[in-house]
């Protein structure tokens, strides 16, 4: 336990976010400092200070990442690793690595939503692969095999093998995954982030108890998913 809390990552801004917020806040006052003092008028400063400004704290809103802990015992528990809505929940053929029938669990993620990435178990990871791709919106199904995406398998205490996908969508073009090969990970730990809208997958044996239900709002690191039998 002590090694796992050691581990924790404290962001409350994102780090993927930190240096455009700065650079955009930067921007905003310079110009509208030269706005106020060069315009005879003030209507060209507010409007830019409304469109602008707005635009600064909806992405401050998109890179908040707020600090959470999974009370109690996490063992055979899946978390949601995203925060979202459930859009998938079904048996599917997973021929990539598995090569047979998988439980598909997928979280997506709207712009308004936090884009961090938890890990939905505790466990170690096995791999890591990146794969380029399409952008197709990322609630349809073609998406989790079609559009660009990376695939994290995580080994479970237990044993079992799970699956994590982090989506692109049609709006997210960057996709950052901190998990490396071979490295111990844990639930409260941060998996990666997707900018804007995107999606998350995990790949679950069959026999999983399912603990969400389709359209269920999840919240990353705290909604309870599935239980591994």
């Amino acid at each position: 336990m002590g090694k796992r809390i050691n581990k924790l990552k404290k962001i409350r801004i994102h780090r993927e976010g930190t240096q455009e917020l700065f650079l955009g806040a930067i921007a905003i006052v310079a110009i509208a400092f030269l706005l106020f003092h060069f315009f005879e008028t003030v209507i060209p400063f507010w409007i830019f200070i409304i469109i602008f400004g707005t635009a600064w704290f909806l992405a401050l809103n998109f890179y908040r990442c707020p600090i959470r802990y999974f009370n109690g015992d996490t063992s055979r528990l899946v978390v949601a690793p995203a925060d979202g809505r459930i859009v998938v929940i079904e048996e599917t053929e997973e021929n990539e690595y598995f090569h047979d029938k998988r439980l598909m669990i997928s979280i997506f993620m709207s712009p308004l939503n936090v884009h961090a990435n938890w890990f939905p178990v505790d466990g170690k990871v096995k791999f890591v692969h990146h794969q380029d791709g399409n952008y197709h919106k990322a609630w349809l199904p073609k998406a989790s095999e079609e559009n660009e995406h990376a695939d994290i398998m995580i080994t479970t205490p237990e044993g079992e093998d799970i699956l994590v996908r982090q989506i692109a969508g049609a709006m997210a073009r960057r996709i950052v995954t901190y998990a490396k090969k071979d490295e111990e990970c844990y639930i409260d730990e941060h998996l990666g982030f997707i900018k804007l809208g995107s999606r998350v997958d995990v790949f679950l044996p069959l026999g999983t108890e399912v603990c969400c239900r389709m359209e269920q709002p999840t919240t990353g690191d705290q909604t309870v998913i599935a239980k591994l039998k």
